[in-house]
């Protein structure tokens, strides 16, 4: 146990020094525009100060020229004027816009507001968390790794029937909260694509706090845990951890600083406040006792002289007896700052105590607010995109856990090659050893039945089924205006929801950029592009469309000619869209079709869409591999496969 602890504390460590020196070495490889455009930096900016909010000062950030970043709100961002790897000043990104960008700072220096560069920056502070969370680990810590090293079995489950508050529950979901609610151990929740995991998450909440539980309900992001609150606040009484700019606007409410600002008892942290502005006011006309003021000189040496309105050291008794007040009002500040805390503390723990519910990400349940607080179970979502030092920080807190993801989706992203080991899930081992502690959603509600069949029967054995409404779902349903006459608008209009494009007979499309370890295919690029304008021009709306593509160089060819959101697979799991384009982009005569080979990311691919499903791929490279040659079977046997040629594919230009 003891040594499998410190392999994971280095594997953390290993790999928190690798997405530090790549936020390094970018920042000193790339020049100030490059950073910007790849989106990781924004150059000339000025800013102010707008006001204040849940105790941070806000400054928008903006210039004349617009701004395209891949900065978002709730990013940590570095703010600096000259080297930025030498400022130490960070903050959160409260909002944005096509000018602007308003960040959330603690404090607020001079240089900060006039030709400033803002940079995307790498969290440390998870990465401690994680560290420090397995190097105290306690009982519950312990209890979870003896399941997973298999010390220890778990004692099994039983079904608790319950009275749900959705009545729309299907079965499927019934069965994974009674069993999840007679669990003595822990319970995992398999919630393939669309089956209504967080539904089913709300309602197993709620059923525990109607036990009388405490509940820690997590999750790896922030859109998690936000999407889990919005279905549970207003039920019952809740506090979200973390900061509040990485919290979405309708649970701000919810939020441990909002619910302290607005506390009754906070209206005498407000009059302490006031009185340590005018205190600052008043220390600001005396002199500072600075080292080359005071010149040796003690606190306690500078009020006896000042008291017998004595100079000493070639300090005058004026200079004295102001320096003397000065230390003199700050002791009061300080004074008055511990009292603040004190009451701060006292309400805070009263918001805390009198929750039901406490939200968090995973590394937010290692704040200090929750240190005494006893929770009955644990519910985590996104167990199958967490590591298991990250998933350990919520389970710490309590002796009994509920874990909800999908091992058959993408798994943790780890940038260093040596810390992959870190892509093995808790999840992921303990429903391969334990698999009579889990239990499948089965129902899908997301996209029509013909884009689902084949990722059910190549991932799940064929278990999942789709939802009687999703039959008559499809793309004609977000098409509003008259379908042109032409090949490319009847292919893109008609009632069949996959269209397989296949680009083998057009000639090898991949290239690599120098310099780049990523490709780029231009065909394809270019056929995306088009697919979406037309689509568009049909009138399906830009927001419903969403272009997919495993590479980063195609990600930023194709988001250089279109306004469509186009995202890697990683950015695009856990979202859907009513229209998705997928680029393949390798197109080779060797067969090699590199990193496409891990299949959870053509499982997270091929089931985004909901009414249309538009994949562009070399069938003759793509073929080497059994998985991709059954997909391209199964669109051939249901007609969704076409084979243009060269000619065929100039008529889709616009």
């Amino acid at each position: 146990m003891k040594s499998y602890i410190k392999r994971l504390i280095k594997l953390v460590e290993m790999e928190r020094e690798a997405e530090i020196n790549a936020m390094m070495n970018e920042i000193r490889r790339l020049s100030p525009q490059k950073r910007e455009r790849v989106g990781r930096a924004i150059n000339g900016l000025n800013g102010k100060v707008t006001g204040r909010e849940l105790g941070f000062h806000l400054v928008k950030y903006g210039r004349r020229e617009p701004i395209d970043t891949q900065i978002s709100v709730g990013d940590l961002v570095l703010i600096s004027r000259g080297n930025p790897l030498r400022s130490d000043l960070t903050g959160t990104v409260a909002a944005k816009g096509k000018r602007f960008i308003v960040v959330a700072l603690e404090s607020v220096p001079r240089w900060a507001l006039r030709n400033v560069r803002v940079d995307l920056y790498a969290n440390d502070i998870t990465f401690q968390r994680m560290i420090d969370n397995l190097r105290g680990a306690g009982r519950n810590v312990f209890r979870v790794l003896r399941f997973l090293l298999g010390d220890e079995k778990p004692s099994g489950h039983q079904i608790v029937e319950f009275e749900p508050v959705d009545p729309e529950l299907n079965r499927s979901q019934r069965e994974a909260i009674m069993r999840a609610l007679g669990s003595d151990d822990f319970f995992l929740i398999h919630g393939p694509f669309g089956t209504g995991k967080t539904r089913t998450l709300h309602e197993l909440i709620r059923q525990e706090v109607r036990r009388g539980n405490r509940v820690l309900v997590t999750a790896e992001s922030n859109a998690a845990v936000d999407n889990l609150l919005e279905g549970i606040a207003g039920h019952l009484r809740c506090v979200r951890l973390g900061h509040p700019q990485r919290v979405s606007r309708t649970n701000l409410q919810e939020t441990l600083a909002y619910k302290l600002e607005n506390h009754p008892e906070y209206r005498r942290v407000l009059e302490y406040q006031e009185r340590i502005d005018g205190l600052i006011e008043e220390r600001e006309r005396h002199h500072k006792p600075t080292p080359q003021l005071r010149r040796g000189l003690t606190d306690s040496q500078i009020m006896i002289n000042a008291t017998k309105r004595r100079g000493a050291r070639g300090i005058s008794p004026n200079v004295m007896i102001s320096m003397a007040r000065w230390i003199e009002v700050n002791q009061q500040i300080d004074e008055l700052h511990r009292k603040m805390q004190e009451i701060e503390v006292e309400i805070v723990d009263r918001i805390i105590r009198n929750s039901q519910v406490v939200l968090a990400t995973n590394s937010s349940a290692a704040l200090e607010y929750i240190d005494n607080v006893k929770f009955d179970v644990a519910i985590v979502d996104e167990a199958s995109q967490a590591t298991i030092p990250s998933i350990l920080i919520p389970l710490s807190r309590a002796p009994r856990f509920v874990l909800a993801g999908d091992h058959r989706q993408l798994p943790p992203t780890i940038l260093n090659p040596e810390a992959s080991e870190l892509e093995v899930t808790l999840f992921e081992e303990l429903i391969g050893s334990y698999p009579e502690n889990s239990w499948m959603l089965n129902c899908q509600y997301r996209m029509n039945p013909a884009i689902m069949e084949f990722p059910n029967r190549e991932f799940y054995g064929g278990r999942i089924r789709a939802h009687p409404s999703l039959e008559e779902i499809s793309v004609l349903d977000v098409i509003s205006t008259e379908i042109p006459d032409s090949m490319p608008h009847r292919k893109l209009a008609e009632r069949d929801p996959v269209l397989f494009i296949d680009t083998s007979k057009v000639g090898r499309g991949e290239r690599r950029l120098k310099g780049s370890t990523s490709i780029q295919n231009p065909l394809e690029a270019d056929l995306a592009v088009i697919i979406a304008g037309a689509l568009i021009r049909m009138g399906v709306k830009e927001e419903e469309i969403g272009i997919i593509t495993p590479y980063d160089d195609q990600v930023d060819l194709i988001s250089s000619m279109t306004g469509v959101e186009v995202n890697s697979v990683d950015g695009f799991q856990g979202r859907e869209r009513e229209v998705i384009i997928i680029s393949m982009v390798r197109s080779n005569s060797e067969g090699n079709i590199g990193f496409l080979r891990d299949l959870r990311r053509l499982n997270v691919s091929l089931t985004r869409a909901r009414r249309k499903l538009i994949i562009i791929g070399d069938t003759g490279t793509l073929s080497s591999h059994p998985s991709y040659r059954r997909l391209i079977e199964y669109c051939r046997d249901q007609g969704f496969l076409y084979e243009p040629s060269g000619d065929d594919l100039r008529e889709w230009s616009p």
